[in-house]
């Protein structure tokens, strides 16, 4: 059974980076699209990021040039490098691989607090 397990987030200031890890049990993680997603309190989730399978990229218009996501296929890892955080950044964060049109697998989410 595929898992994903997400690690990384915490406070930061304003202006502070994190990088989010989220890795999976299985060799699926190759030929999968990989997504981030985050929830803050009384919200929707939302995309935050995504890459397919093949590296290509896409990000939410509020994160656009200070979040970068990549992957590393033979550690099965996908990464969210976080940069110039803001107040409103702060959610709890999920990652979720997307494969063979109707597997969706959710990891457990990580909070990141942006605060002073």
């Amino acid at each position: 059974q595929v898992q994903l397990v997400e690690s990384g987030g915490g406070l930061v200031q304003p202006g502070g980076s994190l990088r989010l890890s989220c890795a999976t049990s299985g060799s699926i993680f190759s030929s999968a699209d990989m997504g981030w997603y985050r929830q803050a309190p009384g919200k929707e989730r939302e995309l935050v990021a995504s890459i397919t399978s093949g590296g290509s990229t896409n990000y939410g218009d509020s994160v656009k040039g200070r979040f970068t996501a990549s992957r590393d296929n033979a550690k099965y890892t996908v990464y969210l490098q976080m940069n110039s955080l803001k107040p409103e950044d702060t959610a709890v964060y999920y990652c979720k691989l997307s494969a063979f049109r109707y597997l969706e697998i959710w990891g457990q989410g990580r909070l990141v607090n942006v605060s002073s």
